[in-house]
């Protein structure tokens, strides 16, 4: 083992003020076997993010969800692009995420050392619960999905094929992976998801303090650092989709500056428990009413809403969902078999929704009768509610 780089210190809110993220340069010599990082700090005094630059450019990034990351000849801890050992200047990221008044100390090594990263192992490919039969028009299909779940590419406990199977035996037709500010789960996702049967977009969650975006699509990295207003423009030119994450949650909530809306909103995250609560339908609104997304946000078993919880509906075409999305056609309901509403041709149709209530976007309110309803003159964007205002589904 050759010590590349050391040190330590104390980051403190004075550094913050200067930059979210710091930079320490490190060379990584000719015929380098692999690289180990480690970065030790006082989780009691804050947190701090961990990433990587190569000489071709952004390698990863694990956020505040590991302290070490390992580069081999051939493989890479899970969030780093698996590209070799290039000679010459790397440079490890750190962001200032959280920090106590009196600061963080911290210790960075940066070692050259033969290392490997093991590949995750398979896992069985489950049964799936029968599809659900919904009305359809105009040659397209309602397809049921998830545009919001991590694996162990970022903060997920579960490897790309785990979450697959958790989809898949779910009922879902596809899944977005998104893992936050990498796309090295891209490279993967396509042989994933033949193996188990479903769709897994290619997508990256743009973290920063001060709000979340979903970028689809199979795009490349979209920089973090640069402003909310070039990730919508960057994600447009390359032919992709922004849309904003849980835009009134808590410490993750929507604070950046745009000039420009996103096309998507995920107006309903798995975290929006009291859905008689209309914060999240308030910024909707605000918002000028970008198309409506759902997402579950899943991390690890225990502790979130399973895959499809809430379910997003895409009327799509050749099961193209990304162009699903970009016209529009979407709905969400609160699990796969929840009462749904659905925009068929020039109708809505309320389904399983019986005694609810379909809500206009100016207010009316129109009694939902028997378990499949149609409403016609219905322009714009719709709720089905309970009396007291529970939100049972949304249409586009």
């Amino acid at each position: 083992m050759t010590t590349l780089r050391a040190e330590r210190g104390r980051w403190t809110p004075q550094d913050r003020a200067s930059s979210v993220w710091h930079y320490v340069d490190f060379e990584v010599p000719r015929g380098c076997a692999g690289l180990r990082i480690d970065l030790a700090f006082d989780h009691s005094a804050g947190v701090l993010d961990l990433g990587l630059i190569d000489p071709a450019g952004w390698r990863g990034w694990s956020g505040g969800a590991r302290e070490q990351v390992l580069i081999g000849p051939s493989s890479a801890t899970p969030g780093y692009v698996n590209r070799g050992l290039p000679a010459g200047q790397w440079q490890v990221v750190v962001g200032l995420h959280r920090l106590a008044s009196a600061g963080v100390d911290y210790e960075l090594a940066v070692a050259a050392e033969a290392v490997e990263v093991a590949p995750p192992v398979p896992v069985a490919v489950p049964e799936r619960r029968p599809r659900r039969v919904l009305p359809s028009a105009d040659g397209l299909s309602w397809l049921a999905g998830d545009l919001h779940a991590h694996t162990a590419h970022s903060d997920g406990t579960l490897s790309i094929d785990e979450l697959a199977a958790l989809a898949a035996a779910n009922g879902l037709d596809f899944l977005a992976v998104t893992d936050h500010n990498t796309v090295s789960h891209h490279e993967f996702l396509a042989a994933a998801g033949a193996r188990y049967g479903l769709a897994l977009l290619p997508g990256q969650e743009v973290t920063t303090a001060d709000g979340h975006a979903n970028a689809f699509g199979d795009i490349g990295w979209i920089d973090f650092r640069e402003p909310a207003d070039g990730w919508v423009a960057e994600a447009a030119r390359r032919g992709g989709l922004l849309s904003i994450n849980h835009p009134s949650r808590g410490d993750c909530a929507w604070r950046q500056a745009l000039s420009t809306m996103p096309p998507l909103a995920e107006v309903w995250h798995s975290s929006w428990l009291d859905r008689r609560d209309g914060g999240p339908l308030a910024w909707w609104l605000a918002a000028g009413y970008p198309t409506p997304v759902g997402g579950s946000d899943w991390h690890r078993p225990g502790n979130n809403a399973a895959p499809g919880t809430p379910t997003t509906w895409v009327a799509c075409g050749d099961s193209d969902v990304l162009g699903g999305l970009a016209a529009g056609r979407t709905a969400i309901s609160a699990g796969y078999d929840a009462p749904l509403l659905l925009r068929v041709g020039d109708e809505l149709v309320a389904i399983d929704a019986d005694g609810a209530m379909l809500v206009c976007p100016h207010g009316r309110r129109t009694p939902v009768r028997g378990a499949r309803a149609s409403f016609v003159e219905h322009d714009g964007p719709h709720l089905i509610e309970l009396d007291d205002r529970t939100v049972l589904a949304i249409a586009a």
